[in-house]
């Protein structure tokens, strides 16, 4: 497992639109413009802006689903943008994503056994029965037990809450150094957002987990990360610690962040 931090240095991703410049040629459009920032081992770093600011783009590129247009994205000394399959494959036993839609991130027709027990077979190589064994475990380690009442259950079956649940797990699955969660509570009723959020505190703390933690809620931000990065059209226009910069705004679009969340009070308890 990296021990190196993820360093992110000077990135820009530009996408070219359909629509056409007065002078003919394809509109580019910056959706991440010349961010840097490093997430230290152990540590978890909130990304934080509205929809359209970038968020999602970036964690693509950290990921390795895209490339960047410009810069770099290192981790365990690994060139992520330089990364082909056989690269891929190995760089996703360290780096794991969990989806904003927990509906969407599920195969309908797989049951919870035999998604949690694919990436254990798949990324480290473990027989059946050691795959199995896997399985428990991890459910056990997201809080759905007993896991024998889960494995065999198909996604419709469970809750919302279950279903972020076994998304966290299939994360887990091949024990990564680095978690990028992207919205993962967005989907869920208030209600289960809580001990969505719980778990993921828990799961870093007790792992050494590292994390980016992307959400345009600043409450939930709160909970789970040291660090916030605030995204604004593609531009960190703010950063520091996590109460620092929740109690102290100094950018304007920071400040219409907090002026946004229902009761801002709960940021400074």
């Amino acid at each position: 497992m990296p021990t190196e931090p993820l360093v992110v240095d000077h990135v820009t991703k530009v996408f070219t639109s359909r629509r056409r410049t007065p002078g003919g040629g394809r509109q580019r459009v910056a959706a991440v413009d010349d961010v840097s920032f490093e997430i230290a081992p152990g540590a978890a770093v909130g990304l934080v802006g509205a929809s359209g600011s970038g968020k999602s783009t970036l964690a693509a590129m950290i990921t390795g689903a895209q490339r960047p247009t410009s810069g770099t994205i290192r981790f365990g000394g690994t060139d992520v943008g330089r990364l082909r399959s056989g690269g891929l494959r190995r760089y996703h036993r360290a780096v794991q994503m969990v989806f904003q839609d927990p509906y969407g991130a599920l195969n309908p027709l797989h049951t919870v056994g035999y998604t949690l027990a694919r990436p254990c077979q798949n990324l480290l190589g473990m027989t059946v029965h050691e795959a199995d064994a896997r399985v428990r475990e991890l459910l056990d380690t997201v809080g759905l037990t007993p896991p024998e009442q889960f494995t065999g259950k198909l996604p419709h079956q469970l809750s919302g809450g279950q279903r972020q649940r076994v998304v966290i797990a299939r994360a887990l699955a091949s024990d990564p150094a680095l978690v990028v969660a992207d919205e993962p509570v967005s989907m869920l009723d208030v209600s289960l957002r809580a001990g969505v959020l719980t778990l993921l505190a828990r799961l870093r703390e007790e792992r050494g987990l590292s994390m980016l933690y992307i959400t345009h809620d600043l409450l939930s931000a709160r909970v789970v990360t040291d660090e916030l990065l605030v995204l604004h059209t593609g531009r960190v226009v703010e950063r520091g610690g996590t109460k620092q910069v929740l109690q102290h705004p100094q950018d304007p679009y920071t400040v219409q962040l907090i002026e946004a969340v229902p009761n801002p009070f709960a940021l400074t308890g």
